[in-house]
């Protein structure tokens, strides 16, 4: 079992910044894919910004050129960089870690258990 604890939410005026944070209980390198996600309310879950099996990083068209994904493998912890904030990215933003086994059926997703950011002036 993985533990994931996001942190750095919080409220923001738009066109503010936020960094969160996601730390995790085992090693997010190697076989690992991490990726945030967020959802708002009465909407689903969606991704945001994640590491891709080749290293690079991928967003959504919400988040490309306002939000950075980055990872400190050492200390076991994603971040996510939040730049001009607007309304819409009002959510709860959750951390999910994706262990890619040798054998697919044994892969395992884990999810933190999210942190809010509001953006409101």
């Amino acid at each position: 079992q993985v533990q994931l604890v996001e942190s750095g939410g919080g409220l923001v005026q738009p066109g503010g910044s936020l960094r969160l944070s996601c730390a995790a209980s085992a090693s997010i390198s190697g076989r690992v894919d991490m990726a945030w996600y967020r959802q708002a309310p009465g909407n689903q879950r969606e991704l945001v910004a994640a590491f891709t099996s080749g290293g690079g990083a991928s967003y959504s068209d919400s988040a490309r050129d306002r939000f950075t994904i980055s990872r400190d493998n050492a200390k076991n912890t994603l971040y996510l960089q939040m730049t001009s904030l607007k309304s819409d990215d009002t959510a709860v933003y959750y951390c999910h870690y994706h262990m890619r086994a040798l054998n697919p059926k044994y892969d395992r997703d884990y999810w933190g258990k999210g942190t809010l950011v509001i953006v409101s002036s």
